[in-house]
């Protein structure tokens, strides 16, 4: 039974749990709910939660366990040593599962029996062959070994899927009757689904917080790693970035810290003046009616995948900027630059300030604007020297938020500004960022022990300490003066 069937039927018991306890809630008081602890809902809500919640943790452990269990019984079949690398382990695991799809797609389509398949065993090498002329793909070659695996494979997973199934479906069930067992008047019903509800709310938050310390353990150790192959003081202070995966490899951060920094300020030079005006005049000037069309059209930029604004800056803006300025001054022919990405970069965090910030001066409070005028200022002498002075502070913390934004940004970068890695103050010519070096440093066929390979994850540690500084200073920022106006 797939998870999508077990999901659906845990559901319905849950959803009949909650009815079955509300009706029962109901009936022992004849009626009169008054007599009732908590509302109906609460013990329904009750039996839900016990009947679902226990069962989907089930469920949840079951599929993490359950591949490693498939994975050991797989290595058993194939007789792999006990020191194989887990590469190889996950290998062959990946390789009895491809023959096992491809036979259950065979006898589903009747191109083959289950008789037929037992004549592979003594000529295994002939099943390829034969489900490529039936028109199923199988990019493997079929030994003895692995034809025993794949049946292995085939026979725990069905055995495991029936059994995880039984045991979840029957946890719902025994969690449903428990419930509805503890149903009476004076049961404090809205008590327990609260203290259910803080849980799960807890258990959210630790998911979130576990998450995020994964991630910056998992840069941590193989920066480490990294920086045990590779001397720091040449990753943070040379000029040249030459990876050279056969030979001695030169990996400077400097010119790749330029490139993010270059782009990412001329980014925010084109959207910190268009969205903070426009946000002035959405919050100050625009009537309803405008600002009901205005405000949904500038947030639709916001919408627009990275990639087309990257196709956008390579054949439109890039060339544009090439014929009209670069080639014409004598400062480069080419239509990947700087200006190319930090131009079209610009454009798509426009949203960003914008939206923040016309939040950010509606909130404002209407006395300072109505004290304002009433001693004589104009409306534009209002908004310079009160309004904005007020709302300073969370507009500041949108820029900072628009450049962590600016930063990370890879395609725009990778179809605008190419990948040249060098330090250049002219913006006509081709750099590169960060993110674009991780990408490419992670691509192809790789050794993951590799200096060359590694170094991506101190660039990626590189640029969350980065953006996760600026986010702190906007959080500060915000914080520190928010109170004043308040």
């Amino acid at each position: 039974m797939s998870v999508l069937w077990i999901t659906l039927i845990v559901l319905a018991i849950a959803a009949i749990a909650y009815g079955v306890s509300r009706r029962k809630a109901i009936e022992e008081t004849k009626g009169d709910v008054r007599r009732l602890h908590s509302l109906p809902s609460y013990y329904g809500w009750f039996s839900f939660i016990s009947s679902a919640v226990p069962a989907f943790l089930v469920l949840l452990v079951w599929l993490v366990i359950q591949p490693m269990i498939i994975g050991n019984r797989v290595n058993d079949a194939l007789q792999l040593p006990e020191d194989a690398t887990i590469v190889q382990g996950m290998a062959a695991t990946r390789d009895a599962r491809a023959v096992s799809v491809a036979l259950d797609e065979a006898l589903s389509r009747g191109v083959l029996q289950q008789g037929d398949i037992a004549q592979f065993a003594a000529d295994p090498a002939s099943l390829g062959p034969a489900l490529r002329d039936a028109d199923i793909e199988l990019s493997v070659i079929v030994t003895p070994q692995l034809l025993d695996a794949a049946r292995v494979y085939s026979s725990t997973v069905s055995m495991l899927n029936t059994l995880m199934a039984i045991v979840v479906i029957g946890i719902a069930i025994v969690g449903a009757g428990y419930a509805i067992r503890r149903i009476t008047p004076d049961f404090r019903a809205r008590n327990v689904v609260e203290r259910m509800v803080m849980l799960l709310l807890i258990g959210a938050s630790v998911i979130a917080i576990l998450t995020t310390i994964a991630i910056v353990l998992s840069m941590v150790f193989e920066t480490v790693n990294f920086f045990r192959q590779y001397p720091w003081t040449e990753f943070f202070f040379s000029f040249t970035w030459a990876p050279v995966f056969q030979g001695i490899s030169q990996l400077g951060l400097l010119p790749l810290l330029w490139g993010t920094l270059y782009i990412s300020a001329i980014a925010l030079a084109v959207a910190v003046p268009i969205g903070l005006f426009s946000a002035i005049y959405l919050a100050e000037y625009a009537s309803k009616s405008v600002r009901s069309v205005a405000k949904p059209l500038i947030e639709i930029l916001a919408g627009i995948p990275t990639i087309v604004y990257g196709l956008f800056a390579l054949i439109t803006v890039g060339p544009l900027l090439r014929d009209w300025i670069a080639q014409p001054l004598g400062l480069g022919s080419s239509g990947s630059s700087v200006a190319t990405a930090g131009l079209v970069m610009g454009i798509m965090i426009i949203p960003f300030i914008s939206s923040l910030s016309d939040d950010i001066i509606n909130a404002v409070p209407q006395s300072l604007r109505d004290g304002s005028l009433g001693l004589g200022a104009t409306r534009s002498e209002t908004i310079r020297q009160v309004v904005l002075p007020a709302a300073l502070p969370g507009i500041v913390g949108a820029v900072l938020l628009a450049a962590s934004r600016a930063i990370g940004e890879t395609m725009i970068v990778v179809l605008g500004a190419g990948a040249a890695a060098r330090i250049s103050g002219n913006p006509f010519e081709a750099m590169t960022t960060i993110t674009v070096k991780i990408v490419s440093q992670l691509t192809g066929d790789t050794d993951f022990n590799s200096p060359e390979t590694l170094v991506a994850f101190a660039l990626g540690l590189t640029l969350f300490v980065i953006t996760l500084t600026l986010n702190i200073f906007a959080l500060y920022i915000v914080r520190k003066y928010r109170e004043q106006y308040e």
